[in-house]
Order: C-alpha cells, then sequence, then structure tokens
C-alpha cells in the first residue's frame, strides 16, 4: 500500500476511533445533575396513578459494580487508543519523503508532465487521423451502427446519430 492510501486508511481509523468513543461515552455515561439549582426532571408532583387491579410484582434492577468499573475504564482506554493511532499518523507523516527544490521544482515538474502529455496526445490524434482517413474501423454493431468514412468526416454520423 503506498504511503497516501497508508495516511487514509489511518485518519479513517482516527475517526473510528473518535466516534466510537463519542458514543460510547454517551451511550454509557451515568446522567449527572447540571447544578445543584436546577431541578432534575421528573422531580415534580408526580400525578395520582389509578390503582392496578392486577398487582404484579415489578423486578428491581440489581446495580452491577462491575458495569461501573468498566465504564470508569473505558475513557481511559478509548483515549490511549486515540493517542496511539494519532502517533502512528505522525510516524507515518514523518516518513513522507520531502519534496525536492520547494515549489519552484514542483512546478518546473508539472510543466514537464504536461508538455509529456500535449506530446501524447498529439501522438494520439494522429493515430485517429490516420485511422480514419486510412478507412480502418472497428465495427461495433451492439454499440454503433457502421459508417463510412466519408461520413464521419463530413460530420453526417454526428448529425444523423445526435439529431443535430
Amino acid at each position: 500500500m503506498d504511503a497516501i492510501s497508508q495516511l487514509q486508511e489511518k485518519v479513517n481509523t482516527i475517526a473510528t476511533i473518535a466516534f466510537t468513543t463519542i458514543g460510547t461515552l454517551q451511550r454509557d455515561a451515568p446522567p449527572v445533575r447540571i447544578s445543584p439549582n436546577y431541578p432534575e426532571s421528573g422531580s415534580g408532583p408526580a400525578p395520582a396513578a389509578a390503582p392496578n387491579p392486577n398487582p404484579t410484582p415489578t423486578p428491581t434492577p440489581t446495580p452491577i459494580a462491575d458495569s461501573d468499573a468498566d465504564f470508569a475504564k473505558q475513557p481511559k482506554l478509548m483515549s490511549a487508543e486515540l493517542v496511539k493511532a494519532a502517533k502512528q499518523f505522525d510516524a507515518l507523516v514523518a516518513a513522507l519523503p520531502l519534496s525536492e527544490g520547494g515549489e519552484e521544482a514542483q512546478l518546473k515538474r508539472i510543466a514537464q508532465l504536461e508538455a509529456e502529455n500535449d506530446a501524447v496526445g498529439q501522438q494520439l490524434e494522429k493515430q485517429l487521423e490516420a485511422a480514419v482517413n486510412g478507412r480502418i474501423f472497428f465495427h461495433l454493431p451492439s454499440l454503433l451502427p457502421f459508417k463510412s468514412s466519408h461520413q464521419i468526416r463530413e460530420g453526417a454520423y454526428a448529425n444523423d446519430h445526435y439529431g443535430r
């Protein structure tokens, strides 16, 4: 895998860890009172409930001390995992090769590549002209109707096919 793909993969890993951490904390955190002056929800007078004609005992949930201990450990474990992934990302960035010569060298290289691209494009144009003028056709009946070189050169094919 190339360096850029590794960096992208590490960014995805960091994002996944961050979202998972936030979601887990939102889901598992016990409720905390915002302020002692702020009333708790549902602390107002309870409406009078109608007596239940068939009372059934409601099981009371037993508090599990282990889950509280696990929750206390979770943020530390998740933050350690996030820091580890960030350090791995930093190591990948540090391993990237430095650009040689700065911005001017990069611009020169870009111009060089554009010139090569233009040269290849011109070669392809010449080959296309030679194919059309030399009456070399590829007959693809399932895709396009077969046209003669004269019709293609005169634009009849485009006019017929695209309704121009």
